[in-house]
């Protein structure tokens, strides 16, 4: 039985949902497990769960705090500037072309998940572009090669007939 997360609707209906903290996958056969797809290695999947790991420990120190959060945020270019912000249900995006919005965490996190869908996307069609592109570096080179080959031999058993 490979790890999955139980999808059937019967069993989503009985789930609580928590907060939209997503349910962390449990490996159950490691070798079913590393066939899927993204988990070329064992060290992209160690460091992926080890990434899912620390956003738990993340969430966790989130919930059980009520005090303000001290961190730095990007004032300019390598400027920044510490601030202590407290518990929140509202964040802002920064949408481009000078335009902020205020969204609720799970309507911020929607909006996100949707951006990086299509970052996503865009990246595995422009990888291969990119190969796409190397093939026809390749074929061309050959045909070059080959094309310079047989003009030198053709030029030669010219001069030697």
């Amino acid at each position: 039985m490979a790890a999955t997360i139980e999808s059937s609707s019967a069993g989503a209906a009985n789930k609580k949902k928590h907060l939209g903290i997503p349910e962390a996958v449990f490996v159950e056969d490691v070798d079913s497990f590393m066939k899927q797809p993204g988990n070329d290695t064992a060290d992209a999947v160690l460091r992926k769960l080890d990434e899912q790991y620390q956003k738990y420990k993340y969430m966790e120190v989130n919930l059980d705090t009520t005090e303000p959060m001290e961190t730095h945020f990007l004032l300019a270019d390598n400027v920044y500037c510490k601030a202590s912000v407290p518990p929140t249900d509202k964040v802002c995006l920064w949408l481009g072309a000078n335009v902020m919005l205020e969204y609720d965490i799970d309507e911020a996190q929607t909006l996100l998940e949707k951006n990086l869908g299509t970052a996503s996307r865009n990246l595995e069609s422009l990888e291969e572009d990119l190969d796409f592109l190397r093939d026809q570096f390749t074929t061309t080179e050959v045909s070059i090669l080959t094309t310079c080959v047989s003009r030198q031999v053709g030029h030669f058993g010219k001069l030697y007939k």
